[in-house]
């Protein structure tokens, strides 16, 4: 099996809820999101499956404000 090595490379971001913000994160609300993310950020909750970060403009440790706070991670 060959994998292109920008396969092994791409990093995943997964979102996971968060009870608190910390001073200093980036804070965005969902209607702030482009469309292609936020198309990305449904389907991710839907399918609670991780994010590709070259599909996506979030950054781990990005807050995200939905019906809850949920925070960007490094999968």
């Amino acid at each position: 099996m060959n994998m292109a090595s920008g396969e092994l490379l791409q990093r995943q971001l997964r979102l996971e809820r968060a009870d608190s913000v910390s001073t200093g994160a980036t804070v965005r609300h969902v209607d702030q999101l482009d469309t292609d993310t936020l198309e990305a950020f449904y389907e991710s909750l839907e399918a609670n499956r991780p994010l590709a970060e070259s599909d996506v403009d979030l950054e781990a440790g990005d807050i995200i404000v939905f019906t809850e706070y949920y925070r960007v991670v490094c999968a």
